[in-house]
């Protein structure tokens, strides 16, 4: 163990030692942790600095490792997670995100996965593009059979990441992307429906601009089939798009990526397109191509009620040197990943405590006052890191592929990296430097935490705390009533001119998110990984207007939540009796509504593999109420399985379950016979009714009913902690759990 020489010790939250001592430091055998956080900085540190001896044999290495050790002790900038976790261990392997490609044959599928499963089982995160996979049904001339399509490829990455998972150190996670023109588009989008499959994916539907434009005059655009180039087809854009719209409002999936505007900013055109992002969608890459991220702490850089632009400076160039260290000290997974890596040394440099920063300068996160300061600070971010770049490459080279990039072609000077800044959703690092998350506001001002025998322990943000107490009006009390309501914002014990600046993620209009998203993406050589936060009631139109205006500000991709969309989550304050959603056998049960003498109901007619099935759907004066269904042809078992599926929807409905509940359900089960093609494809019996459930909702005004408003959060299966959504990821702020890489 390194003997600790420096003066600087990390000063840590008890919740960054939690996370530190059960996801990164160094265990024995027997899990015995071996290091201290100290031990682990110093133990990165050196392994970044010792890759200086490859430009110069006589660097001052110990020298250089005290300021890396500095740098991330004082956590005013921290590299990412695999860095920490292996850097200086055997494994070695310290980049956080790869892009594979997957080909159109079963070789170069099968050859996919297996990198995929070293990837994973190395600690890095792997996004895909499945685009070039010939679309369901189609020819197989080896074979005389037909394709399976992309999604039942995508469920085999899935299995084999479910099965590796990465000895438990970190999760494997993916990220799927077909373009918008692919055939199987529509499945696509629907893929994740139902929540049951693909759960070790992110997915996110590749747009071009032609396909927007045709959204916006509301027409037609093509389908090309890759195996050929052909078009396959058309469909309407406004169509598509309003599907896209209303599966992300029902849990979040897909997302969007802009291809033509991650390609505009392709630096190296002349070595590959770009098809698809890491997990969480911040970082374009070429296929085989791997990224080294690291964030600078904006907290960090306020000092006497201002920024310290000249302590920036100092930590961006620091940073710099750092990551393209990082890219030489690296061991790759695979020999193409460390050819492509190698030619291109893409480092990702991003930000965290921003939310924090602007509390400390008084400035309010949705104020125009805080993107405008958004826009300065990140151009002077990216500038400085490019300056430093550059000064690298008169000592050590410009990346090898700067011949024939976009620097060459505007006649920059030589750069040492091909991309230098990325604005990465920072997860568990920004515990561990106790900050808010990238560039999100806070998520909450106050947590509470449940533990063993029922105590409630509360977490309060460092700063509120200091804030509080100075301002004499601290209580626990105080702090238990913020954790309970999730926001300050009708707390009147609270000065208002507090309540304004700590304002919170679900206070903030889904509009503001998107206006610091496009603030920071201006000046970021890759993408801003960003959350637009919904509140549970909002429509699917307020997710429309979001993503049209993430395209007209010049966003690279978006990602929303609205909360309490996914099926797994869980209360995680104390509700009211009528708001528990979850209870036992011994507890008060749902009471089942009697049926009145008459209803009014309405009939659909929707086409089975098995022939017509009429679905009727009655309500009462509180709503929707049962289901019957009667098939074209009466008798069999396709007949008897729809009168079953009738009952026990009707019963549901009558003990109180949701509609869209029923429809998640139902939705996407198949037979051996399905009806029709693309849009009206019909899986199934049980698919039919899930259709006309949904076309019923639809007609009858129902799908835009604002349900009960309530701060529904996900809980953390670890420690029962609040789950916060950023990037496309969940993570615990409390322990450190993360459901992707």
């Amino acid at each position: 163990m390194n003997q600790d020489t420096s003066p600087s010790l990390p000063h840590l939250a008890a919740n960054a030692v939690t996370v530190l001592e059960r996801r990164y430091l160094k265990r024995d055998q027997a899990g015995k942790v071996l290091e201290t956080p100290s031990d682990m900085f110093r133990r990165v540190a050196g392994a970044i600095a010792d890759a200086e001896i490859i430009f110069d044999e006589n660097a001052d290495r110990a020298s250089l490792s005290d300021e890396f050790y500095e740098l991330m002790a004082n956590l005013e900038f921290l590299p990412n997670s695999p860095t920490l976790m292996n850097a200086g261990r055997e494994l070695g392997q310290l980049s956080a995100c790869f892009v594979l490609p997957v080909g159109d044959s079963m070789e170069e599928i099968f050859d996919a996965v297996k990198f995929t499963a070293l990837i994973h089982k190395s600690g890095g995160g792997t996004g895909f593009s499945f685009s070039r996979l010939r679309p369901a049904n189609d020819v197989v001339k080896s074979t005389t059979g037909v394709s399976s399509g992309p999604i039942s490829f995508m469920r085999v990455f899935d299995v084999a990441t479910e099965t590796i998972k990465q000895g438990g150190t970190r999760r494997g996670a993916n990220m799927g992307i077909l373009r918008v023109d692919h055939p199987d588009i529509m499945d696509f989008i629907m893929c994740k429906a139902d929540r049951k499959q693909l759960n070790n994916f992110n997915i996110s539907v590749g747009i071009t601009g032609e396909f927007m434009e045709a959204v916006k005059k509301d027409e037609n655009y093509n389908l090309i089939n890759p195996r050929n180039g052909q078009e396959a087809g058309t469909l309407n854009a406004r169509k598509v798009f309003s599907r896209i719209v209303n599966q992300a409002w029902d849990n979040g999936e897909p997302g969007i990526v802009f291809l033509d505007r991650l390609n505009r900013d392709n630096p190296t055109p002349h070595v590959g397109i770009i098809e698809s992002t890491n997990p969480c969608g911040e970082q374009p890459l070429l296929p085989y191509e791997s990224c080294n991220l690291g964030s600078v702490n904006l907290g960090k850089m306020v000092e006497k009620g201002g920024i310290s632009w000249d302590r920036l400076k100092k930590v961006v160039h620091m940073a710099v040197h750092f990551l393209d260290n990082v890219v030489e000290a690296n061991r790759y997974p695979l020999p193409e990943i460390s050819r492509m890596t190698m030619g291109n040394r893409k480092i990702g440099l991003g930000v965290m405590g921003w939310a924090d920063m602007l509390i400390l300068l008084g400035i309010p996160y949705d104020s125009d006052e805080a993107v405008e300061l958004a826009e300065v600070l990140m151009k002077f971010i990216n500038d400085e890191g490019h300056e430093a770049s550059r000064k690298l490459a008169k000592l050590r080279g410009a990346f090898p592929n700067f011949k024939g990039s976009l620097f060459e072609k505007r006649g920059d000077p030589p750069i040492r990296n091909a991309t230098v800044t990325t604005i990465a959703p920072t997860g568990t690092i920004s515990i561990i430097a106790n900050a808010s998350s990238g560039v999100e506001p806070l998520f909450a001002v106050s947590y509470v935490r449940q533990v063993m025998d029922d105590d409630i322990l509360v977490e309060v943000n460092p700063i509120f705390d200091r804030i509080a107490r100075a301002g004499g009006f601290y209580s626990q009390e105080l702090m238990q009533k913020i954790a309970g309501q999730g926001t300050l914002k009708d707390i009147e014990e609270i000065p208002a001119d507090i309540r304004r600046i700590f304002i919170t993620s679900h206070d903030i209009s889904p509009e503001s998110h998107i206006r610091m998203q496009a603030a920071f993406q201006k000046y970021t050589d890759n993408a801003v990984s960003k959350t637009v936060n919904f509140a549970n009631g909002a429509t699917v139109e307020d997710v429309a207007n979001v993503y049209e205006l993430a395209w007209k500000l010049g966003c690279k991709g978006v990602t929303i939540y609205r909360d309490g969309s996914r099926d797994r989550q869980v209360l995680s304050k104390k509700a009211a009796p009528e708001e528990q959603i979850i209870r036992r056998d011994d507890e008060q049960q749902p009471v089942k509504r009697e049926r009145p003498r008459v209803l009014k109901g309405w009939t659909y007619q929707m086409q089975t593999g098995c022939g017509p099935i009429y679905i009727t759907i009655n309500e009462d004066n509180r709503g929707i109420f049962e289901l019957f269904t009667t098939m074209g042809k009466a008798g069999g078992c396709a007949a008897s399985q729809s009168e079953a599926i009738g009952r026990m929807v009707s019963l549901a409905w009558r003990s109180g379950i949701q509609a869209r509940q029923v429809i998640k359900q139902l939705q996407g089960i198949s037979c051996h016979s399905p009806s029709g093609f693309g849009e009206n494809k019909i899986l199934s019996c049980a698919d039919a009714v899930a259709r006309a459930i949904q076309s019923h909702m639809t007609a009858n005004g129902h799908g835009s009913v604002r349900e009960k408003p309530a701060f529904i959060r996900g809980a953390c299966p670890d420690c029962g902690g609040i789950v916060e959504h950023e990037g496309g990821c969940a993570v615990c702020r409390l322990c450190g759990y993360s459901e992707c890489a």
